[in-house]
């Protein structure tokens, strides 16, 4: 897949759980590990806005593109 999920690094440098961050945005701990996995097929635009208000960061700090 070339979308490359960085979620865990930002975690660990915000010294978050995933836990915390899942209860804090508002979705189980399975669908954020499965986005942290990069297994997720898609994720909302309002999810994406609400971790990166959590963990101060932008989206390219969570997520790049590799061919």
């Amino acid at each position: 897949m070339p979308i490359i999920i960085n979620l865990d690094v930002m975690l660990a440098k915000r010294k978050m759980r995933s836990n915390e961050l899942a209860e804090r945005i508002g979705i189980t701990t399975a669908n954020l590990s499965i986005l942290k996995t990069g297994k997720a097929k898609a994720i909302r635009l309002s999810t994406l806005e609400l971790i990166c208000k959590i963990l101060e960061c932008q989206p390219s700090d969570i997520m790049e593109y590799k061919k």
